[in-house]
């Protein structure tokens, strides 16, 4: 049994580019991502049912700095490159202090994907997708540049051109936060952006649980939504450079039996991975 506060703002599949560039989020429902993927309908949540087992195997992060031990997860990196989808090799998650003042600047290895999980073709469909919501994002955002540069006179600035939209570095994140310990925290780290182009988050399940509610607000004013995701596989998409993001603690629906959260997310950059150095 699960609890939910408010219900997501839904958006329809034709509208996800307009309503992320005009207010810097989307969430849409399982039937509209399977629009979003072009398959018939119902196909998409069967795929994403067997998914769904991998979740059951995630090993513990073993770096969380509030001693916690309610999270586990996996990691993996791509690159995505007009219709091609590329496992890049393995390497360390790492986000600067500007971005994560609790795990920034640290390098944290954690084991990979599923090797099951990844050879799945609505996997790689699911990454093509959204680089291309990355995409039309950029597109949009730089047409307000492209539009007072030309007014301006003169040649046109190349920040001010529409760039390049691919390739796209892609980190891909399995989490499962749980309440063994009596409450989970899926963003321990607080409000906060990623330092990436856009941000992906995926429901998979919701069990035993109360609490999880996603907040999102204008990283440059007050305003802001509240909603709780509480429907597998409903999907938010994020412009990290325009809103910041948290989702609330959780903590079990009965006593003495353990639930969890489980989510899918997923950050592409222009640019290549963030990284050290």
């Amino acid at each position: 049994m699960s609890i939910a506060t408010m219900t997501p703002p839904l958006t329809a599949a034709a509208d996800v580019d307009e309503a992320l560039a005009r207010r810097g989020f989307a969430v849409i429902d399982a039937g509209q991502l399977e629009v979003l993927l072009g398959v018939l309908p119902g196909v998409g949540e069967r795929a994403f049912a067997h998914w769904s087992a991998s979740w059951n195997q995630l090993p513990p992060d073993n770096y969380l700095r509030d001693g916690g031990r309610y999270r586990q997860r996996r990691h993996g990196s791509f690159v995505v490159d007009g219709d091609s989808v590329a496992a890049a090799p393995h390497r360390a998650h790492w986000q600067p202090v500007e971005y994560n003042a609790l795990h920034g600047g640290l390098e944290r290895w954690f084991q990979p994907l599923d090797s099951g999980l990844v050879a799945e073709p609505l996997w790689s469909r699911l990454l093509l997708v959204l680089a291309q919501r990355a995409s039309a994002l950029r597109a949009a955002q730089a047409t307000p540049r492209l539009r007072s540069a030309t007014t301006a006179g003169g040649d046109v600035p190349p920040s001010a051109r529409p760039s390049r939209e691919q390739p796209w570095y892609v980190e891909a994140h399995q989490f499962r936060i749980d309440t063994a310990g009596g409450i989970g925290r899926p963003t321990p780290e607080g409000a906060h952006r990623d330092g990436v182009d856009m941000v992906a988050v995926m429901l998979v399940s919701r069990v035993g649980i109360k609490g999880g509610e996603t907040r999102v607000f204008d990283a440059a004013g007050p305003s802001g939504l509240r909603f709780t995701m509480d429907r597998p596989w409903q999907l938010l998409l994020l412009d990290d450079a325009r809103v910041i993001h948290e989702t609330t603690p959780i903590q079990p629906v009965e006593v003495n039996r353990v639930g969890h959260r489980d989510t899918l997310v997923v950050t592409l950059r222009a640019g290549g991975f963030l990284g050290p150095s």
